[in-house]
């Protein structure tokens, strides 16, 4: 079988009337995907959105139907398929990426320091970088083609560009999206608290099934979709460690020269950071 459609890091195979999305070993910096492979991470990705889909579908449904491969056609059941593979509903997906922050990092505090304002939003003066915000803020952006930049924008502006694909949805999609993006962020993130995570931000997508409803679809809360902060030793003031690819992104960063290749020995500890996150935030060591 053969994917019919490869982003940065998934593949998605049409199984008739569900898809397959598998999630590979690939990590993506900056918009590019590096050379190297980092081994477990595709199964961090599926079984951590299990997970979370799992705890969430009281507040919304979600795509997953399972991610058990033996429930999939045969060709799944290849060694390289299990663990990082799930069946999901087809959707219509909404062009928004539906973006929280609950505290302020990135290029979200870089644009605090320029004027005050997170994507439109006014914050509150005399913030320090990675301070916990007084609410968690929506921040949505357009979804980018492969190759192009997200381009973050306002509520209005999701209002609007929502109603350009939905005409007359535009304001109940766009209430929607912020309102379930919120309540989801609320939960998971009081949760991830008590296992010593913070979740400092993360993005949803969401779909219409075939009934018109809005489901969750895509990845949630994965170290590739989300910044997960150790809570021991969190102190505003500056960047905080994280359990994703920051750890590869700094490297590249600090050496520009890279290739867009990671040494052995960022590989493996890119590996270990994603499984110590899943191990934390689940309670349970990774199959």
């Amino acid at each position: 079988m053969k994917p019919i459609k490869e982003g940065k890091v998934r593949e998605i195979y049409d199984n008739g009337d569900s898809l397959i999305l598998v999630a590979t070993d690939r990590i993506s910096c900056f918009d590019v995907i590096l050379k190297n492979k980092i081994t477990k991470k595709g199964a961090v990705l599926t079984q951590m959105s299990k997970f979370w889909f799992d705890m969430t579908s009281d507040i919304l449904p979600n795509h997953m139907i399972t991610t058990d491969v033996n429930e999939m056609p045969e060709f799944f059941r290849q060694p390289q398929f299990d663990g990082n593979s799930m069946m999901c509903k087809k959707l219509e997906m909404l062009p928004i990426e539906c973006i929280v922050r609950g505290y302020i990092t990135g290029s979200g505090w870089a644009s605090y320091q320029e004027n005050g304002t997170v994507c439109g939003i006014t914050l509150p003066e005399g913030l320090k970088e990675s301070d916990k915000l007084p609410e968690p803020i929506y921040t949505p952006s357009t979804k980018a083609e492969i190759g192009d930049h997200d381009e973050n924008i306002s509520y209005e502006q999701s209002v609007a560009h929502l109603e350009k694909y939905f005409p007359g949805k535009g304001e109940e999609y766009a209430a929607k999206l912020r309102d379930y993006t919120l309540a989801l962020y609320k939960k998971c993130a009081d949760y991830a608290l008590t296992r010593g995570i913070i979740i400092a931000d993360t993005k949803f997508e969401f779909g219409l099934d075939e009934n018109g409803n809005i489901v969750l679809g895509d990845e949630m809360l994965t170290p590739d979709s989300s910044r997960f902060w150790p809570a021991d030793g969190y102190e505003p003031g500056h960047g905080q460690p994280s359990f994703d690819k920051q750890f590869a992104r700094d490297w590249l960063k600090a050496n520009p020269g890279n290739d867009w290749t990671l040494p052995e020995e960022v590989v493996q500890k890119t590996i270990d950071i994603y499984l110590q996150g899943y191990e934390m935030l689940t309670g349970e060591k990774l199959q």
